[in-house]
């Protein structure tokens, strides 16, 4: 039998198995932010240890910058300090930072492709759950904690135990005002936010093959919303046209040959896989989250489930005490107070332009905020220069410098008390866009912009 692609890429990076039964795995790329980073340079410094290979991390900051005014000193004394001690750890051991003052800057797990430093066939980690991202190109990509971030810093390896694989088929094709957001969120509701647990995802199937990539990269972000380790689609065309030519990418004969060894370690015909999973997307339509996980979700045409007619009860009986919503009612019509388009799930350009596609010569629903946050100082360079801006502002919209912005509470852009968010971020957990009593409704760009318009969840294909 074959192999698939997991497998060859944790095989050519292992080091050896450890007496734990653990593998040590030596890290191809090291992508580090100013959250989780500090106390693992401090370490370093108490042991006196140097960066082992400086040249294989990368560093920016995102996710405490803010958007609206990103002039130094910030007004948060907090966020100050973390980019201060970032630029100050980078600056001493040697680190490529794309800092505020760069034309490269932005979200990590957007900046990662963009700038071609994530390449097929890599090991690829970050101190960030979201670092699943960079599997869309091909490579085993995971979030890690501060003690493994020391540890790669100063040994270019960490010990993790190999997951399973489970091969993930979606078949069929996206029709009108389906995007990749309802593809993940769907397979999600399907198999549930503790689904994965245990295993790395690989993503195939006709409904991955016809996405470009900044569709795929939304779709192996959220691998980590339900529950895998990791999720990966294998490298084709397609990856390597979009790799080509940008900053880090191979040049000239040594892009030749690169693709001939990302060839290589896509998973073969016959690989084996620990379990497989069917999904077809024909019938699928714009996915809403209803509830306080990314798994409770529904078409937007239907209505949100009764207790009697869910497997865990607990949770979804604390969705509605949280959410205020009733069983049975319609999703479709929920009054929204913010809408936020933005975030490492669906920040890239492809994304600004479904969602100004939408508001194209509307305007945002009185009462309703509305925020359009490029992932990248690139995104927002291009949208500027297609006018994306324009349009959102003209619209009603607030355009933002680049950052995390209300993905999470970690800077000036959040919920206010009760507010209802539509967002095209990533988690709906309680108080994870700042307020303890705030609701998110996840949901794709361009329905964000549908549901910013109408002042309430709308289905976007009656906007297109």
């Amino acid at each position: 039998m074959g192999k698939n692609l997991f497998n060859k890429v944790w095989e050519l990076h292992k080091v050896k198995t450890l007496p734990s039964g653990q593998d040590q795995l030596f890290v191809g790329l090291h992508l580090i932010h100013e959250v989780t980073s500090p106390q693992a340079f401090q370490m370093l410094r108490e042991r006196g240890l140097k960066v082992m290979y400086p040249e294989r991390t990368f560093a920016t900051v995102d996710h405490i910058v803010p958007t609206d005014n990103q002039d130094r000193p910030f007004k948060d004394p907090l966020a100050e300090e973390m980019i201060e001690a970032l630029e100050k750890n980078a600056k001493e051991f040697g680190i490529r930072f794309f800092n505020l003052n760069t034309e490269y800057q932005g979200i990590v797990h957007i900046i990662g492709p963009e700038l071609g430093i994530t390449q097929p066939g890599m090991t690829v980690v970050c101190g960030d759950s979201h670092t699943s991202t960079h599997g869309a190109l091909g490579t085993i990509a995971f979030g890690i904690g501060t003690s493994q971030i020391r540890d790669v810093l100063a040994t270019q390896t960490l010990s993790i135990s190999k997951p399973m694989v489970r091969k993930i088929t979606i078949n069929g094709s996206l029709k009108r005002g389906v995007y990749a957001k309802d593809i993940i969120l769907k397979l999600i509701a399907e198999l549930g936010v503790k689904g994965g647990i245990g295993f790395a995802y690989e993503y195939s199937g006709p409904a991955i093959e016809n996405l470009g990539m900044e569709g795929r990269l939304t779709i192996c972000n959220m691998s980590i919303e339900g529950g895998a380790r990791a999720g990966y689609i294998n490298p084709d065309d397609i990856t390597f046209e979009y790799i080509k030519g940008r900053k880090y990418a191979p040049k000239g004969e040594d892009f030749n040959r690169a693709v001939s060894f990302w060839k290589s370690i896509a998973s073969d015909s016959d690989a084996e896989y620990d379990d497989e999973f069917l999904l077809n997307a024909d019938n699928l339509e714009p996915m809403v989250t209803w509830g306080i996980n990314p798994g409770q979700a529904l078409g937007v045409s239907d209505r949100i489930p009764r207790l009697s007619e869910v497997e865990d009860r607990e949770t979804a009986s604390r969705a509605y005490d949280h959410m205020g919503f009733k069983e049975g009612e319609p999703i479709k019509g929920t009054k929204i107070d913010v809408a936020f388009i933005g975030s490492c799930t669906n920040g890239r350009i492809s994304d600004l332009r479904e969602a100004a596609a939408v508001v194209k010569g509307k305007k945002v629903a009185p009462g309703v905020r509305a925020l359009a946050v490029p992932g990248s100082k690139q995104v927002a360079a291009m949208a500027k220069k297609e006018g994306l801006d324009k349009i959102f502002t003209e619209a009603g919209f607030q355009w933002r410098h680049a950052g995390c912005s209300m993905c999470l509470a970690m800077n000036p852009d959040k919920l206010h008390g009760r507010e209802i968010s539509a967002s095209s971020s990533n988690r709906n957990f309680i108080g994870r866009q700042g307020s303890p009593t705030g609701r998110t409704l996840l949901m794709s760009p361009a329905m964000v912009a549908a549901a910013a318009v109408a002042g309430e969840v709308a289905d976007v294909r009656d906007f297109i």
